[in-house]
């Protein structure tokens, strides 16, 4: 009943911070879960839905823009992976969390820098986050077309910036972000 954690979405300047939890079936073991950025979206895809056919349990929870803003997002990141264990429908022996920093859980957990690579209940957690924050940005893109959401996920790329400058911020940028701030306003080019 050991429960890895990871999560999406530390990087982009819109949208949510996903995590996930999962806690693997030692009777089924998945070939080929690993940090879900060496994945290509279609290996992460399959092993996605493979991961939620065959594991124990899993949960995934997030903190919106609004809430990363408030909190920033190294605490949003912790609340998301503390949702998401306590979202189990069991609670787990111990919980392996993909970095330097643990969330505040009623449970041992373990830090481990390079996890998703390195624990697969880790990597499941991380491609289960991924694939999930990666379809929210594909709905948010049919809402706000113009931000071009479906192609970059909302990372800070010189198109995206671009589009921010053509067209101001929509509700789900992320407003502490210093890109959106340069936009905004905030703070100098």
């Amino acid at each position: 009943m050991i429960c890895g954690t990871d999560e999406a979405g530390r990087g982009p300047i819109a949208g949510p911070v996903v995590a996930a939890a999962v806690i693997l079936d030692p009777q089924q073991p998945i070939e080929g879960i690993n940090d879900s950025k060496k994945l290509s979206e279609k290996k992460r895809q399959a092993l996605s839905e493979e991961i939620k056919a065959k594991a124990l349990y899993w949960a995934i929870a997030q903190c919106d823009a609004d809430e990363i803003d408030q909190l920033n997002i190294l605490q949003a990141s912790l609340m998301a992976m503390k949702r998401a264990v306590e979202a189990l429908p069991v609670a787990p022996e111990k919980v392996l969390v993909d970095g330097n920093k643990l969330p505040k859980l009623a449970v041992p957990a373990e830090a481990v820098v390079g996890g998703d690579a390195l624990h697969a209940c880790i990597g499941a957690a991380s491609i289960l986050a991924k694939v999930e924050r990666d379809r929210q940005m594909l709905e948010w893109h049919e809402l706000y077309p113009h931000y071009d959401f479906a192609k970059h996920k909302a990372y800070p790329t010189p198109a995206h910036l671009a589009l921010i400058k053509e067209h101001g911020v929509c509700p789900i940028h992320r407003r502490s972000f210093k890109p959106v701030m340069r936009v905004l306003g905030h703070i100098p080019e």
